[in-house]
């Protein structure tokens, strides 16, 4: 799979590749942040036109997330993030969203840096360049996807301009998943309260208890397979949930680091990740899960705790992370660069009365991860 970079002038204008002009090009375009399952039925559909046509697959990646650049401007007075702004409602890194398209055997992608300067493009004129310089000869799209200034190029306007003008063919791909969901407006994370796996709190609801808690909540409609459907699952504990939409388990990347050691004192030393980590972090809590180094998996108790201190970077809460290997071998991970994959949450975060209690409760984490992960 190719990778390109490609960042705007001043002005928006980005200087496209030429792939060929004797072949054409599947393209899509979109963040596609946690690569969910609809995010692979776009990227499926464009391999698979490709091939019949013999054609290019061709994505195009926008980094930093718009909603993210948007945001961002909003609340720092029309500033743009600069590259050291972390991005951390993103589901996944730039890297592993690369990783999962070329797993799908798509040809080519291509980073755009996304700017300002670059959404005022109108999509007219976007759709333009990407016929006349990348060959485009259909473009695919999930349901509601909109472009170019304003979202003005939503897909009843892009049909109509692929008809006028025969230069291209629009696919339209259904990644709405199973209908919708009502996800409260500006949410925040919430851990459970309770031990095991969190439920849907509306799922045994009758439509006046929906309309009620939707209008306590000034919850919004919005698509099952979505990520910011993901982002509010994973920010409630519901980590089963929000697999099933992501199609595998959620996972976060860091460095290992020295911690304060205290797992080691009471017989479960734990890998600590630093604070650079790439991936959304689920809601403070224990969860059964995954560590993987490079080929080697073990199961994980997964702590996650919240510090009071302020991330520069983020401007949200520091955030510990630690897991558990379930192992009889000694492991040293210490630089190495893990990977932690959730698979269930166990237990929120609470105070022991003294170490026997926490000892004999992590014996229990141990036991229920061990069944979660067999």
């Amino acid at each position: 799979m190719d990778i390109t970079h490609l960042t705007p002038d001043a002005e928006g204008s980005i200087e496209w590749p030429s792939f060929s002009n004797d072949k054409k090009a599947v393209v899509t375009l979109g963040a596609f942040d946690g690569m969910h399952l609809g995010h692979q039925a776009v990227i499926k559909r464009v391999v698979e036109l490709a091939h019949q046509h013999d054609a290019f697959s061709v994505v195009i990646l926008f980094d930093p997330r718009p909603a993210f650049v948007h945001g961002w401007v909003i609340s720092h007075h029309g500033e743009e993030p600069a590259v050291q702004n972390v991005d951390a409602e993103a589901l996944t890194s730039v890297d592993d969203r690369l990783h999962r398209m070329e797993q799908f055997g798509v040809d080519h992608v291509l980073v755009v840096h996304y700017t300002l300067a670059f959404a005022a493009m109108s999509y007219i004129f976007f759709l333009g360049r990407l016929t006349g310089k990348l060959g485009m000869r259909t473009l695919v799209l999930g349901q509601d996807a909109a472009m170019g200034k304003g979202r003005e190029g939503d897909v009843k306007h892009i049909a109509n301009l692929a008809a006028a003008t025969g230069v291209f063919e629009l696919d339209v791909v259904d990644d709405r998943g199973p209908g919708e969901v009502r996800i409260p407006r500006d949410f925040k994370p919430e851990a459970p309260s309770e031990w095991g796996e969190p439920v849907d709190p509306l799922a045994n609801a009758t439509k006046a208890e929906r309309r009620a808690w939707s209008k306590k909540n000034q919850a919004k409609a919005m698509r099952a397979w979505s990520s910011t459907n993901v982002r509010y699952l994973l920010a409630h504990g519901r980590i089963q949930d929000a697999n099933a939409i992501l199609g595998a388990p959620h996972a976060i990347e860091g460095e290992v680091v020295h911690g304060e050691e205290r797992g080691r004192t009471i017989g479960f030393p734990t890998a600590n990740l630093g604070s650079d980590i790439a991936g959304y972090i689920p809601v403070d809590g224990v969860y059964a899960g995954w560590l993987v180094d490079g080929e080697n998996r073990w199961p994980a108790a997964i702590s996650i705790g919240t510090k009071p201190t302020f991330s520069e970077k983020t401007g949200l809460n520091e955030r510990v992370v630690e897991a558990y290997c379930i192992t009889d071998e000694w492991i040293d991970l210490y630089g190495h660069k893990v990977r932690v994959e959730f698979v269930g949450f166990l237990r929120p975060q609470v105070k022991f009365d003294g170490p026997d209690q926490l000892v004999d409760e992590l014996k229990r984490n141990v036991e229920e991860t061990k069944c979660l992960t067999a």
